[in-house]
């Protein structure tokens, strides 16, 4: 019971705080309710065993060498993973030469790189844009107090205090968000580097072992 009421202190101080913070608060919680969500998808799609599967490339190595790589299990592959549709596109135009596969690759795996962008726009708009709005809540406040000098004086600490809250507040909460959105934002433009360099060096042996290059 104990911790029933230790929770909804915490609840209630937290509900004061964002009331206190003023109307700004609402689009800094909707950001970093984005935020979250952005992280939580990005970290499971991401995922290295999704996007890279190990042993993808030798299996189908040997579809190639039993002959068994047909329309059907080029399709099944391309819809596998990205690396198995960049490989697909390749293993697709092999009959052109090395030249067209290394290009039917090139552009599938553009493709691949952007989906697997997708959404880091927005977490880096975030990680940018809420430092803002604290600042433009530091402004309102400092505004709020100066006019409450004006129309009060400085005898009533409680006046003050109000304006004063409301941009510390503001501009912490941005902050809160900000730099987790960018640190994640970071993170995972460069996991992103790091899986199509991946994918690369996979196609790349594809078409090697393909053309007589290598084992």
């Amino acid at each position: 019971m104990e911790e029933l009421f230790d929770y909804l202190n915490i609840e209630a101080v937290v509900l004061e705080i964002l009331i206190s913070g003023g109307w700004l608060m609402i689009p800094i919680v909707v950001c970093s309710i984005i935020s979250l969500a952005v992280i939580g998808e990005r970290f499971w799609s991401l995922s290295s065993e999704k996007i890279i599967p190990k042993e993808l490339l030798s299996s189908v190595w040997k579809l190639h060498k039993a002959g068994q790589l047909d329309k059907n299990k080029l399709q099944t592959l391309s819809l596998s993973s990205p690396l198995g549709r960049v490989l697909a596109a390749g293993i697709a135009n092999q009959s052109h030469g090395r030249e067209i596969m290394k290009e039917s690759i090139e552009e599938s795996g553009r493709q691949v790189v952007h989906e697997l962008e997708k959404y880091l726009n927005t977490l880096g708009t975030i990680a940018s844009i809420t430092p803002l709005l604290g600042l433009l809540g530091t402004v309102i406040g400092m505004i709020y107090v100066f006019a409450a000098i004006t129309d009060h004086g400085t005898g009533d600490p409680a006046v003050l205090a109000e304006g004063i809250s409301q941009a510390l507040i503001t501009t912490a909460s941005g902050l809160s968000v900000a730099i987790p959105s960018l640190m994640f934002y970071r993170y995972f433009r460069g996991k992103v580097d790091e899986l199509v360099i991946k994918m690369e060096d996979e196609a790349l042996k594809m078409v090697e072992m393909m053309h007589g290059e290598r084992e």
